[in-house]
């Protein structure tokens, strides 16, 4: 079968191209891909190539699909799943394979399975590790982004705290605490933000930091402080560059006692160490934001480390119960994966948007692989919409959702290219 996708050859080298896919045989799947939003994950491969540690040595004769968020049809099922999976319906997929302790997974180290194209086989290994997801929700993006959001749930889920008087590690944020999201208004931040109202522990606080108000100013739109306080939660919002003293005002919220749980959502070093120095007793942080320079560090409290039991993780990707259950909250309407979505585009954009992801505002830039689309903004659908009618219908529909994408908004997509 002919696939066309983005392909990986080496550092700075993706191509959108035709390829044919081999024949899958009895212990494979084949599948129709229909969304993929773009992570910074997989700019960091495309920066680092061969270094990356999931990339392949022989990249650049058997290039590997890049993506990993994406979701779609299954087209073909091999003799042994069989009756376990069936031809037409959607998928999910959990793409942290981890198999056999192998580094490999989609989008950064197959050549025949990844997100950014219109066919892909699915190795045997995602069967038997239970990673191939059936999914009978109303949308593909929502699948895609569950990924994402798995990460989000993975973090919150990954932080702990001690007791005094045992070795036990008491998994999770502390009920009726303090949390603090440092560089929290971006895509995966507002996961962040939305997530803790979803639980039966809550934090009694929520504090997000950013330095850019236009961010905080959406982040307000969409998550504000009413809704937080309706569920229990306080939530503020602070850009420190507007604090004449952060690290006071920070502290101050708590009482002074310092927070509970702190994500770190940007690799920046002063972030890390005004996180580190945030920490309340018992405090845990974690550096979710992974960095792309090997030897980035940062300065931290050995005196609170030892006596105020101060302690640090970085979580990376979601289990699968974690993408389950950031499914199922979505399904359920309690957490809002749009949030993140502020660029919408079809597979020609993949390339370019890609090497240039850093420098373009906004979120998650969400793709649909079945028909090509410029990268276009969600807020930018208006005016376009003078010249195109589709968008003056993606306008109206979104304007009808507070602004975000929806189930309805992809459907008009698929209804103008023709895909069934």
């Amino acid at each position: 079968m002919r696939s066309k996708g983005v392909r990986l050859y080496g550092a700075y080298d993706i191509r959108l191209e035709e390829f044919d896919l081999p024949e899958i045989r009895d212990d494979e799947i084949l599948v129709r891909v229909m969304s993929d939003s773009i992570c910074m994950s997989t700019y960091k491969l495309l920066v680092q190539g061969k270094a990356h540690k999931r990339c392949p040595q022989d990249v650049d004769t058997r290039p590997v699909i890049i993506g990993h968020e994406f979701a779609g049809d299954i087209v073909k099922v091999g003799k042994k799943w069989l009756g376990e999976f069936a031809p037409g319906e959607k998928f999910a997929q959990q793409p942290a394979l981890n198999y056999k302790g192998s580094l490999a997974s989609p989008g950064y180290s197959y050549e025949y399975f990844g997100g950014a194209c219109t066919y892909c086989v699915v190795p045997p290994e995602v069967m038997e590790l239970g990673y191939l997801l059936h999914y009978d929700g109303e949308s593909y993006f929502e699948a895609s982004l569950g990924e994402p959001m798995s990460c989000v749930v993975g973090g919150y889920h990954g932080n702990y705290h001690t007791d005094r008087h045992s070795h036990e590690h008491h998994m999770g944020i502390k009920a009726g605490g303090s949390v603090l999201i440092l560089g929290g208004c971006g895509p995966m931040g507002l996961g962040a933000i939305e997530y803790p109202m979803t639980l039966e522990e809550k934090p009694s606080l929520v504090v997000v930091t950013d330095l850019s108000s236009e961010r905080i100013a959406r982040a307000r739109q969409l998550i504000p402080e009413s809704l937080a306080a309706a569920r229990g939660i306080r939530l503020v919002y602070i850009n420190p560059d507007e604090c004449s003293d952060q690290f006071t005002e920070l502290m101050a919220l708590t009482g002074g006692k310092g927070y509970d749980d702190i994500f770190v959502y940007n690799s920046i070093r002063a972030l890390a160490e005004m996180g580190d120095r945030l920490l309340g007793y018992d405090g845990c942080m974690n550096f979710f934001s992974g960095p792309t320079d090997k030897a980035f560090s940062a300065t931290i409290n050995l005196y609170n480390c030892h006596y105020s039991s101060t302690h640090i993780i970085g979580t990376t990707g979601g289990s699968t119960d974690d993408l389950k259950e950031a499914i199922r909250l979505a399904a359920e309407g309690k957490i809002r994966p749009a949030v993140m979505v502020t660029h919408v585009g079809g597979i020609d954009s993949i390339v370019e948007t890609t090497k240039n992801l850093p420098h373009i505002p906004g979120g998650k830039k969400l793709t649909y692989t079945q028909f090509d689309m410029p990268l276009t903004a969600i807020a930018d659908f208006r005016e376009k919409g003078e010249e195109d009618p589709l968008f003056a219908r993606l306008a109206d529909c979104c304007g009808a959702h507070d602004g975000l994408w929806n189930s309805e908004a992809e459907r008009i997509l698929f209804e103008h290219f023709g895909v069934v």
